[in-house]
């Protein structure tokens, strides 16, 4: 939060202070280019304008001298200066001189050919003092890039000199024209127009070099061009241009041009040097201000860095703080809170008890902010409490609920069972398994509303069951249980304490499969021993389900969550999930074969036990396994025979632990017809088992031709 602005806050410091820095750097470097380049190049200009004057008088009378010699050598001394002067300058010179700067040398290349001319008698006078005004523009056009600096005013001081110097490169053309014509006392035609624009142009350039300069600088030129020198030369001048004749007194016009020559360069150097001066003292004051500046501005920043730091790490270390109590509290101390109340455990709501206090010390804000954590937190308590409250309610009344709703359903089987006891006639003992049937599917749907609660029906065995009987118990526990086969199994047994609970769920586990599956389809329940337990799966043959039910199904059978009041649409599955949670059992939903689902019921070995000890008569009430729908559910055991007849014995098939009563006899031995004595039987009673023989046969025939093939 405070990087990106003591960024910014440096960027623009140190932007700031390149840009003061450039325009003293540009200062600077403007006064090292004129001690280096200027004062070489003025020199340059002189001794190039003197020896263009002497080669006049050479193109005039063809004949070589001792005196342009000696200029010659001067203009060559000159040319070197000038060039080590260039090796001086080095990174003083910006891009944009360096162009020029090349011209120039180029241009000083070509003195020698010049000469050469010169001395071979090539070439007119005019076309031999052009190419010396070539090399002249040259040093000008460099003048002018070296005169860019950023102060305005210096600038423009500097460029209205380097116009009258440029006037005073006209009046030396003119001079170097005239000197030629003063030996042949004529001037050509092209020679006349070329004075005529020399004159032009040397007036504009004095007008507009003084209109620029400013009160100190244009004072010694307005006192020049007042002094008799230079209106002298104006009158010549003008008589020149009007009569295109040279002057008739030469030794006149040799002075005047001296004098004012010799004028015009000592104010030029005397004004390049105030104007340098003025340079260098802008280039000291503007560093001493950027030092100023830029010191008391880096200070600034320096203390700005410091201070955000400080407040910066107080600040995090603040947050850090608070963070960390808010993570804690997100992912610990609410969380334990939900997961004790889930358990049943009781919470206070006062939170220093249960959460801890929120401490937070510092700026007023961070204190703020703790607060508030601290009121959501008493909230988030508060809520919690109240839902857990709200739940147990609910739970209880569940709870109570069912245990009403169990007496009386234990007393209903009750007086079904003495009824089946004292009724021979098939179609009313037919009825009575229907009721008693539809009583135990009650008596499961009531031990679901306990599960629910978070309570165990309290059905339990001393010794081992084994699993073949849970899984038929359980199958007689369903409305449709002619639809469910029931394959071979290992031999198994189950702790008795766990029989109840694993039947209930392996019983909701079948009832599902039937309810969405094709009523003309089987469920198939098969189980078999493995590494790990036993596994029970139950099949159908429906439509299935998407991969991502599968994998919702799934979650909540491995993580079963709080049971909510509004799903009640998966209300089996939350039983099942409770089950198999209470003792370790995993269940999963998988897509079939067949299309349809197979369900897996992995029963830990912790649950298993041996099952060689069956527990005979154990339990000896009405709440033991369901068994009274498996009179009708599993096939016809005999016990001996009479007349050449079955005689079917209640509960012949069951265990021990899943019969009804302890008084009920046991089952007796499987014996051939000719070892067993039947007893003796009453003509009435004989009556009966003929006709119950009879109806069922015809009940079964009727039930198969409406199955169909």
């Amino acid at each position: 939060m405070l990087l990106l602005p003591l960024l910014s806050l440096s960027a623009l410091w140190g932007f700031v202070l390149n840009l003061t820095m450039g325009d003293a750097q540009s200062l600077l470097r403007a006064n090292t280019l004129y001690q280096t380049l200027g004062v070489t190049s003025i020199d340059l200009g002189l001794q190039l304008q003197a020896e263009r004057a002497r080669s006049s008088e050479v193109l005039t009378t063809r004949e070589l001298t001792a005196v342009l010699d000696g200029q010659r050598a001067r203009t060559d001394k000159s040319v070197d200066d000038f060039r080590q002067a260039v090796i001086a300058a080095g990174n003083a010179i910006s891009d944009e001189a360096r162009l020029p700067l090349g011209n120039l040398n180029a241009e000083l290349d070509r003195l020698g050919p010049i000469r050469a001319d010169i001395d071979g008698g090539l070439g007119s006078r005019l076309d031999g003092l052009n190419e010396y005004n070539r090399i002249l523009d040259s040093t000008f056009l460099l003048y002018d890039h070296l005169v860019a600096v950023s102060d305005l005013d210096i600038y423009q001081q500097a460029s209205s000199l380097q116009a009258v110097g440029m006037a005073r490169e006209y009046i030396a053309r003119e001079h170097s024209l005239i000197l030629g014509a003063l030996t042949d006392k004529r001037l050509t035609e092209p020679e006349v127009a070329a004075f005529t624009e020399y004159a032009t142009s040397r007036r504009f350039l004095h007008a507009r070099g003084l209109a620029g300069l400013d009160v100190e600088l244009r004072r010694p030129y307005v006192q020049v061009f007042s002094t008799e020198p230079f209106l002298t030369f104006a009158t010549m001048e003008a008589r020149i241009v009007k009569t295109g004749a040279p002057p008739p007194d030469a030794a006149g016009w040799h002075e005047t041009i001296d004098r004012l020559t010799s004028r015009l360069d000592e104010l030029n150097v005397a004004s390049s040097d105030a104007l340098a001066a003025r340079a260098s003292r802008a280039a000291t004051r503007t560093i001493v201000e950027i030092s100023v500046a830029g010191g008391l501005g880096l200070i600034a920043v320096l203390a700005s860095i410091i201070i955000s730091v400080r407040f910066g790490r107080r600040l995090a270390a603040e947050l850090a703080g608070l963070r960390t109590t808010a993570v804690e509290l997100s992912r610990r101390r609410l969380p334990d809170i939900v997961e004790r109340l889930r358990k049943g455990e009781d919470v206070e709501v006062d939170m220093r008890k249960e959460v801890g206090a929120i401490n937070m010390s510092g700026s007023a804000e961070i204190i703020d902010v703790a607060r508030a954590f601290a009121s959501v937190q008493r909230t988030a308590v508060t809520a919690a409490v109240g839902q857990a409250a709200l739940r147990r309610g609910v739970g209880q009344v569940f709870l109570n609920l069912a245990r009403r709703k169990q007496g009386l359903l234990h007393r209903q089987l009750a007086l079904l069972d003495g009824m089946q006891r004292r009724t021979h006639d098939p179609d009313r003992l037919e009825e009575l398994f229907r009721l008693d049937h539809l009583t135990t599917r009650m008596r499961r749907h009531a031990e679901s509303l306990m599960i629910l609660s978070g309570y165990a029906p309290g059905r339990a065995w001393r010794r081992p069951v084994p699993v073949i009987d849970i899984v038929r118990a359980a199958v007689a526990e369903v409305e449709d249980y002619t639809r469910v086969t029931v394959e071979n199994m290992p031999d198994g047994a189950a702790d008795g304490t766990a029989a109840a609970d694993l039947t209930h769920l392996v019983a909701e586990l079948v009832e599902n499969a039937t309810i969405y599956s094709p009523p003309a389809t089987l469920v198939q329940v098969r189980g078999d021993l493995v590494s790990n337990g036993y596994a029970i799966e139950v099949e159908d043959r429906g439509l299935g389900l998407s991969e991502a039910e599968y994998a919702t199904f799934n979650a909540l059978l491995a993580a079963p969550p709080a049971f909510d009041l509004a799903d009640s649409d998966r209300l089996g599955l939350f039983v099942v999930a409770r089950l198999a949670e209470r003792y370790g059992v995993k269940v999963m939903l998988r897509r079939s074969p067949f299309g349809g689902t197979t369900a897996i019921v992995l029963v830990p070995r912790t649950v298993l036990a041996d099952p060689a000890e069956p527990a005979a008569g154990d339990g000896g009430d009405r709440a033991a396994l369901p068994s009274r729908t498996r009179k009708k559910a599993l096939a016809v055991v005999t016990s001996g025979t009479h007349a050449g007849l079955p005689r079917r014995v209640r509960q012949a098939n069951l265990a021990p632990q899943l019969q009804d009563a302890p008084s009920e006899p046991e089952r007796p031995e499987i014996t051939a017809p000719e070892q067993a004595e039947p007893a003796e039987r009453s003509p009435e009673e004989v009556r009966d088992l003929f006709s119950a023989f009879q109806r069922g046969a015809q009940r079964a025939r009727e039930e198969a031709s409406e199955e169909g093939p």
